[in-house]
């Protein structure tokens, strides 16, 4: 039971710290805009973390933003090595947050059946 507990813990601890280097603008890399970090899963031996993220922009913004992470890679997991303490700090993984860009996606149509659905309500009364 605690080995299920400890990647959540480690996983939060590692979303707290990476949340708050971005935030502070301590990472100078002008390809990572502004972002968000969704969740973080930490496997079970606690030899890697995928940290799951989103970003505003089209895709071509959402492939810079991709690269400009993978270049600060190594600079994320030496602050998180020396904010966390661990016996090995994990691989660090980025990922475009897929659930969430779905998410809006579906919304985005619910509001535009809406919006159908008014204007046509509202073209009937005129006749």
């Amino acid at each position: 039971m605690a080995q299920g507990y400890r990647p959540d813990r480690v996983a939060d601890q590692i979303r707290q710290e990476l949340s708050e280097l971005l935030t502070r603008g301590e990472v100078h890399d002008p390809g990572i805009g502004f972002i968000t970090l969704t969740r973080v899963k930490v496997s079970p031996d606690l030899q890697v973390a995928r940290v799951f993220y989103t970003t505003m922009g089209d895709a071509n913004e959402r492939h810079e933003t991709a690269r400009a992470l993978e270049r600060a890679t190594p600079f994320f997991r030496r602050q998180i090595g020396s904010r966390i303490r661990l016996r090995r700090v994990p691989e660090i993984e980025f990922r475009f947050d897929e659930a969430i860009a779905s998410q809006d996606r579906i919304e985005q149509i619910l509001r535009d059946l809406h919006e159908e659905k008014r204007q046509r309500g509202g073209d009937e009364d005129d006749e």
